[in-house]
């Protein structure tokens, strides 16, 4: 159980916290859930580097850190779901393309091929963060401008979840089809 597994389980760990403070309904919670939620995402790139310049990447590793970032976002859209900050279809949207992914990388796999994470994935991740921040931020508004920043962040956050999909499903129909690995 080497650091980057650690911060990874603790991505984990942070999510129930994540819930609690959003259900609770305690003073200041939105922030103090967005701020968790920040936390929490933080991990992601931390512990990634860390097992990259440590040569620390372990299976473990390989399986548990997309799947507590999916966790971690899907966690939030069904909170803002909940709370009638954010519409269904967005958040079916967003967790579908990554049940997409995540099947396509399982069947690419099987058949020993392996879809690497792309540059559109990581953008596709830091814009549903900031996204989900802004939202759980009371929906930050550009009052003076007549804009909604919040619904500005998660329509530039779905762009991306929708191009980076293609863009996976795209290049990993390709190296099935043609037998690349």
């Amino acid at each position: 159980m080497n650091l980057p597994n650690r911060l990874t389980l603790a991505r984990m760990f942070l999510i129930p916290v994540f819930l609690a403070v959003v259900t609770l309904k305690i003073k200041y919670g939105d922030i103090i859930a967005a701020g968790v939620f920040v936390l929490a995402a933080s991990t992601d790139g931390l512990d990634g580097y860390i097992a990259r310049k440590n040569k620390q990447v372990t299976t473990l590793g390989k399986f548990m850190d997309p799947l507590a970032d999916k966790l971690l976002v899907s966690a939030a859209l069904i909170v803002l779901v909940e709370l009638g900050k954010l519409s269904a279809w967005v958040a079916v949207l967003i967790i579908g393309r990554e049940f997409m992914v995540t099947g396509l990388r399982a069947i690419a796999a099987a058949e020993g091929v392996v879809i690497s994470a792309s540059k559109l994935g990581k953008w596709k991740t830091v814009t549903q963060i900031i996204a989900i921040v802004v939202m759980f931020l009371h929906n930050v508004t550009l009052q003076f401008l007549g804009f909604d920043l919040g619904k500005i962040a998660m329509a530039v956050a779905v762009f991306f979840t929708i191009w980076s999909g293609v863009d996976y499903v795209s290049k990993g129909w390709h190296l099935l089809k043609k037998g690349e690995y």
